[in-house]
């Protein structure tokens, strides 16, 4: 089993309670639109990546493990619904999780199909973001790209991290933690110190 792949499981997993946890404050927050949701937040952007990089079939259909990770992350957020409630900024950090893992497992992926590096960094990137973009849209709030919080800049600076660790000779197990690592770094300092990407117009 690959490191590529265990940060896949993880990642959907994450995003799944991410997802399941949305709809926390919505009208019909049930049984049904809970499992959509982290259903949708979790195979969105690998879905996205897989048909623009042609590469069928798409992962989440082709492995019935990805299908129990999200169970998993939807069961676990039922249970645990309201000890996760408590802890603040819950959804952040299971949101920081997912796109951390996503990013690299995406970039990584495009690599192996031979696309050229710069396309490998945005197709990570759209791994890890697009599915909480959906998510958003979903569950009616502003997607999170287009706050002015950092978000898709840490994970194009983790895919071009990643990329320079793989270029030096990195071991690859090493480079997918320390790529992921540079994300949640990035991503957590962003929102206690309040950074922001500088405004396009003034």
């Amino acid at each position: 089993m690959s490191i590529q792949y265990i940060l896949e499981i993880i990642g959907t997993f994450a995003f799944a309670i991410s997802g399941a946890l949305a709809v926390n404050d919505q009208k019909h927050s049930d049984w049904f639109s809970a499992s959509f949701t982290a259903f949708i937040s979790s195979i969105g952007g690998g879905t996205l990546r897989d048909v623009l990089l042609g590469s069928y079939p798409l992962v989440w259909i082709s492995d019935i493990n990805i299908i129990y990770a999200i169970i998993a992350g939807i069961i676990t957020t039922f249970i645990f619904y309201r000890f996760l409630l408590r802890l603040r900024k819950t959804l952040f950090l299971f949101d920081t999780f997912g796109i951390a893992l996503f990013t690299i497992v995406g970039t990584e992926k495009a690599l192996q199909l031979g696309v050229r590096p710069e396309i490998a960094v945005i197709m990570g990137v759209f791994s890890a973001t697009m599915g909480g973009v959906i998510r958003d849209m979903m569950t009616n709030e502003i997607p999170i790209i287009y706050r002015k919080e950092v978000y898709a800049t840490a994970c194009f600076a983790g895919a071009c991290f990643y990329l320079l660790m793989d270029r030096l000779g990195a071991e690859r197990i090493t480079a997918f933690i320390s790529a992921s690592v540079v994300i949640i770094v990035i991503r957590l300092l962003a929102v206690r110190y309040g950074w922001s990407v500088p405004k396009f117009f003034r």
